[in-house]
């Protein structure tokens, strides 16, 4: 659901995302130990939201989404400290192993790792030994830079235990992690630089999202953006960087101002259920001029329904997953259909949640019948015809009425008052179903009306 007019939202997004810093930076390091691969030791540093900065201090906030993120080809660890520094002070845990940081890395050692500390942290969660004791959320995101991006896809792959996967330049690997992508159906964000020489997007990052089976995934390229860029400035990279990119025509500093505004609110919908986020991420994809991009995303902004008034029972004029009626903003208990019959006179509404876990929420209906009753008969009749309608329809009743008609995403595309005889031209009206409200006194009638 949108919950601010998309220029605010695009705005707010483009200089920094919606979401506000609430907590400090804990840090602590934890050998975990997979006995699966002959008690392999994996050194993880994590960060943490805290009450205060430093280390093994309590965790606070409740619990907390995880993210596991893996490094570049002979990278360390700490070259991200832009991003731990952007997302744990949001509420997120972030998990950094420093395994395969060799000139010689195994990428499939690297999968496993990142894989096994999914349910590592998890695990931690429910152990009341440990610092993350209920502090841990059963909500994950693998998230890879370079040839850790590439190793994201290896852990991807078939792993029910993760929301979304976010490939940051993402190298091809051995085992191939363009191969493995058709086997990664969670949603899936990559990001490439448009000017990156060292995996030149049309052979490493446009085939690993080509060969993905999300049916959600989205690719951003970052005009005159860098491979190295995504991370802080880091001599191995760097140094690799100079001698393959050209080109490169944004500064660091602009290139992680991109990465922050659009994985923000990727991160914000999947790992936060903040439908809000979502909306404003599919609007700065296109409005922003810093970028191309190409999606297979739908819309997952809720329709806001209109109260249809069907011979005293009321209606949502959208389908969804779920329903829950109010009367004068109180929850009515059991209310939970698409029709309701009202039992008292108020104000009432419906809330509707769509298949993508976003609501909204109709305009007011009142019921008022001046306490005679509420299924006393509205004593005036509307007659609308042709019904469905191709070039115009008449409206005809017995008293002036005032009428509006809506379509189904709420909008109101005519209107009319003192109306007891009309025809109105349809011919250039999207096909589709509408909804027309007539009003006298306090009273209101809705019918449907199918243009085709």
């Amino acid at each position: 659901m949108k919950f601010l007019p998309i220029i605010i939202t695009v705005l707010l997004s483009l200089i920094g995302g919606v979401t506000k810093a609430q907590y400090n930076i804990g840090h602590t390091t934890i050998n975990f130990v997979d006995p699966d691969r002959g008690n392999r030791v994996i050194e993880t540093e994590i960060y943490y939201p805290a009450a205060t900065t430093g280390e093994d201090v309590p965790v606070t906030g409740g619990s907390h989404p995880v993210i596991v993120f893996g490094h570049g080809f002979v990278m360390i660890y700490s070259a991200y400290q832009n991003i731990w520094e952007h997302l744990v002070p949001q509420g997120y845990i972030m998990m950094f192993p420093r395994t395969e940081g060799n000139i010689s890395p195994n990428h499939s050692n690297f999968g496993q790792d990142l894989r096994f500390l999914v349910g590592a942290m998890q695990s931690e969660g429910g152990d009341n030994n440990s610092l993350f004791y209920q502090s841990v959320e059963a909500k994950n995101a693998i998230m890879r830079h370079s040839m850790g991006g590439g190793s994201s896809f290896l852990a991807a792959a078939n792993n029910n235990l993760i929301e979304t996967v976010i490939g940051l330049a993402p190298a091809e690997t051995n085992p191939s992690s363009i191969d493995s992508a058709v086997n990664v159906t969670v949603p899936t964000l990559i990001m490439s630089g448009e000017q990156d020489g060292v995996t030149p997007p049309g052979d490493h990052h446009i085939p690993t999202y080509n060969m993905t089976s999300a049916s959600c995934k989205t690719f951003i390229n970052i005009k005159g953006g860098a491979h190295c860029y995504f991370a802080n400035s880091n001599f191995n990279c760097d140094f690799g960087e100079t001698t393959s990119s050209s080109g490169i025509s944004i500064s660091r500093q602009d290139q992680h101002d991109v990465l922050f505004d659009f994985v923000e609110l990727w991160l914000g919908y999947y790992l936060k259920d903040d439908c809000a986020q979502m909306s404003s991420f599919q609007d700065s994809l296109q409005v922003s001029n810093r970028i191309t991009h190409q999606t297979t995303c739908p819309n997952v902004a809720a329709t806001v329904p209109v109260i249809i008034d069907n011979a005293g029972t009321l209606e949502s004029s959208v389908t969804g997953s779920s329903y829950q009626w109010y009367v004068d903003g109180n929850l009515i208990s059991g209310a939970t259909g698409m029709t309701h019959l009202p039992l008292q006179n108020g104000d009432y509404t419906i809330e509707v949640t769509n298949q993508y876990g976003c609501s909204a929420v109709s305009g007011i209906y009142t019921v008022s019948t001046g306490g005679v009753g509420i299924q006393e008969a509205i004593n005036w009749s509307i007659n609308v015809f042709p019904n469905p309608a191709k070039h115009q329809v008449s409206i005809q009743s017995d008293i002036k009425v005032d009428v509006t008609i809506y379509d189904y995403s709420g909008r109101a595309v005519w209107q009319g008052n003192q109306i007891s005889s009309q025809t109105v031209d349809v011919q250039r009206w999207s096909s589709g179903t509408y909804i027309m409200e007539m009003r006298h006194d306090h009273n209101r009638i809705h019918k449907k009306l199918i243009v085709q």
